[in-house]
C-alpha cells in the first residue's frame, strides 16, 4: 500500500493540474470502487472548483467551492494518470492503465485530464462536508503528521510509555502517528539502531530523541526521490519513484547492514502479518 511518500508525491504531481481548477466533466465508469459512490458524486464534482489539494496521513483530500471535500484513498493498486500517460523516466515495474481499470475521469476547464486506475479496486472515495471533515471517524482519531512540529520525542515517550509491545507496532498506529507505513517504519528503526520487538516502554528518551530525526529524515529522502517503486505505485504522470534503491534495511534479507561500523546481516521476520526487516547486530 502506497505509504505517505508516494501519496504526498502524488499530491505534489496533481495539485499543479487540480488546485484551483474548475471541473468541466467527471465521469464514473463503474457505481463503486472499494465502497459505492455517493449518489450525487457526479453532479456535486461537475462544475465545482478546487480550492486546494492536501495529503493528510494517507489521504488526497481535494477541498471544493461548495462546501466539500472529495476524499481519496489509493489503497493497493490505485494511481492516478495526467493526460494521455506522459512517462517523463523509466519505468522499473509495469504499470497497469490498461481501460477497464480506469474508474473515474476528471476533465478541467483548461483541457487537463486526470483519469483514476486501480485494478484491484481497494482505494475509494467519498465527499464529506468540508465544516465535519476533522470529526468524521476517518480523520477524527489520527495522531500528528510525522514531518510536522508535533510530532516530536516528547510525544512519542508518552506513547510509549509502559507499552509491552514493540516500536514497529505502535508506529504503525495511525492514532499516534499519522501516514507511517511498514517501509519506512523499518528504515528509521535500522537507522535509529532500536529494535522493532524491543517493549517500546524501555527505550530510553535519548534513543527517541534520535528516532524521530530519523523518520522525518527517512521520508523527507523518500518524498524528494519520488516515493518508492513497489507493485503497482506510480506518480501521477506516470513516472515511478525510485527511492528502494537506498534502502538500508527494507527488502534486503540477508545483505550485509549498511550502518556504519556495523557487520551484522539484515534479517526478515514476519510481525502482525507483515515483514520486518532488521539487523540482529546493531538494532538492540
Amino acid at each position: 500500500m502506497p505509504e505517505l511518500p508516494e501519496v504526498e508525491t502524488v499530491r505534489a504531481g496533481l495539485a499543479p493540474v487540480l488546485e484551483g481548477a474548475r471541473l468541466s466533466r467527471v465521469e464514473a465508469r463503474r457505481p463503486d470502487l472499494r465502497f459505492p459512490f455517493p449518489p450525487d458524486f457526479v453532479q456535486a464534482l461537475t462544475g465545482a472548483r478546487i480550492e486546494t489539494l492536501e495529503r493528510r496521513a494517507k489521504y488526497l483530500r481535494a477541498r471544493l467551492d461548495r462546501g466539500r471535500t472529495l476524499v481519496m484513498h489509493l489503497g493497493m493498486s490505485g494511481r492516478f494518470e495526467i493526460g494521455g500517460g506522459r512517462t517523463p523516466g523509466a519505468f522499473h515495474h509495469a504499470v497497469a492503465t490498461e481501460a477497464p481499470h480506469a474508474h473515474v475521469v476528471f476533465e478541467t476547464e483548461a483541457g487537463d485530464r486526470v483519469t483514476y486506475f486501480d485494478p484491484r479496486r481497494f482505494g475509494y472515495m467519498d465527499l464529506i462536508t468540508t465544516e465535519a471533515l476533522e470529526t468524521h471517524p476517518w480523520f477524527a482519531g489520527l495522531g500528528p503528521e510525522p514531518l510536522s512540529d508535533a510530532f516530536d520525542a516528547h510525544r512519542l515517550a508518552r506513547a510509549f510509555e509502559g507499552r509491552k509491545q514493540g516500536p514497529k507496532t505502535l508506529l504503525l498506529d495511525q492514532r499516534i502517528v499519522a501516514g507511517l507505513g511498514n517501509i519506512y517504519v523499518c528504515e528509521a528503526l535500522n537507522r535509529a539502531r532500536i529494535s522493532p520487538f524491543r517493549a517500546a516502554g524501555s527505550i530510553g528518551r535519548g534513543r527517541l530523541e534520535r528516532l524521530v530525526p530519523e523518520i522525518k529524515a527517512v521520508l523527507t529522502e523518500a518524498i524528494a526521490a519520488g516515493g518508492s517503486t513497489l507493485r503497482d505505485f506510480a506518480q501521477a504522470d506516470g513516472a515511478l519513484g525510485y527511492f528502494q534503491h537506498r534502502f538500508r534495511a527494507y527488502d534486503r534479507e540477508a545483505e550485509p547492514c549498511a550502518n556504519q561500523a556495523c557487520r551484522g546481516v539484515i534479517l526478515r521476520k514476519v510481525q502482525a502479518g507483515r515483514s520486518t526487516f532488521y539487523c540482529p547486530a546493531c538494532q538492540r
